[in-house]
């Protein structure tokens, strides 16, 4: 009897964790709403916590629906993503920014909105629907579901390039800002540096604001360079990759491959650049559905000199 009532309690548990992730997917859409709502920015603007109905005053809607945002606002202040306190008034609760909604700001140095919004863009949830089929079948989750690869795809489609650069662009910022600050005259040493692999050249930029002795060479697929704002001390610089890299003291790279496991999209080599030190950051940033095969990288942030 006891062992019975003990498998039943157990099951319970387990039919209440499997109903939890059918459901995990709601924080993430109520995430994205807060964002394209612009909420966060609603209630900085006001420089304290703001009722509900001065939220939806704030979003760009004639007649924003109050009863669906509230129960957004339940959601994710149960998330702890904001705070709701109740006034001694007796007046409607007063919603507040906590450090999580922070970083869904959209008009701040640091900025986790951009990424949220490409990672929960229907272009780029799709290919988790294709998992059970790259299992039966093989092939790469993305095209799968997109008809591309991801660098095709952006190249043939100026809306997701674009979301795509602006998140790596805040992820670059951000971890480049770590980087820097912990790695006290890392690139005092070199005269240039290129960024292999550098998007719109936000981490190239962040580099040469902390080092401005540097020529900075940010360099990218055409299609992605192409939309890359200017900075000073930065050149932008389209190209392969696979077939050849920009010549300067130091090549810095956010994702490593191994010599033994390489991003495969197509036959080539990785080409060698004429360097006297190689500058390179494991970083896991591209979400690994966005690769064709093989081990995503270790995801650490480790800046490392290779003298050869």
């Amino acid at each position: 009897m006891g062992e019975e009532s003990i498998d039943s309690g157990a099951m319970l548990q387990g039919q209440a964790e499997i109903w939890q992730y059918m459901f995990n997917f709601a924080d993430s859409m109520a995430l994205k709403a807060a964002v394209e709502l612009r909420i966060a920015d609603i209630i900085h603007s006001h420089g304290s916590p703001i009722t509900l109905s001065k939220i939806a005053s704030g979003i760009a809607s004639s007649s924003p629906d109050t009863t669906c945002l509230a129960r957004i606002m339940r959601l994710l202040v149960r998330k702890k993503i904001f705070t709701a306190n109740s006034q001694s008034n007796g007046g409607e609760p007063l919603y507040g920014l906590t450090p999580s909604s922070k970083w869904l700001l959209h008009d701040t140095d640091l900025s986790l909105a951009p990424m949220l919004l490409i990672e929960n863009h229907p272009w780029a949830v799709a290919p988790w629907h294709c998992l059970s089929s790259c299992v039966k079948e093989g092939g790469i989750a993305f095209k799968k579901a997109n008809g591309h690869e991801v660098w095709e795809f952006a190249a043939l489609n100026p809306e997701f390039n674009q979301m795509f650069n602006e998140g790596m662009a805040c992820t670059s910022k951000i971890a480049l800002r770590a980087i820097i600050s912990g790695y006290e005259d890392g690139f005092g040493c070199v005269k240039s540096v290129v960024d292999v692999g550098g998007g719109t050249g936000a981490a190239m930029a962040e580099i040469v604001k902390a080092y401005p002795h540097i020529k900075g060479i940010n360099f990218d697929l055409p299609h992605v360079v192409k939309t890359a704002p200017e900075y000073h001390g930065i050149s932008h610089v389209g190209g392969d990759m696979f077939e050849v890299i920009p010549k300067a003291d130091a090549v810095f790279m956010k994702v490593r491959f191994e010599s033994n496991n390489p991003r495969p999209p197509t036959t080539r080599k990785h080409a060698t650049p004429s360097t006297s030190a190689s500058f390179s950051c494991v970083w896991w940033e591209v979400p690994s559905h966005t690769y064709s095969s093989g081990t995503p990288p270790t995801d650490f942030v480790c800046p490392i000199i290779n003298d050869n």
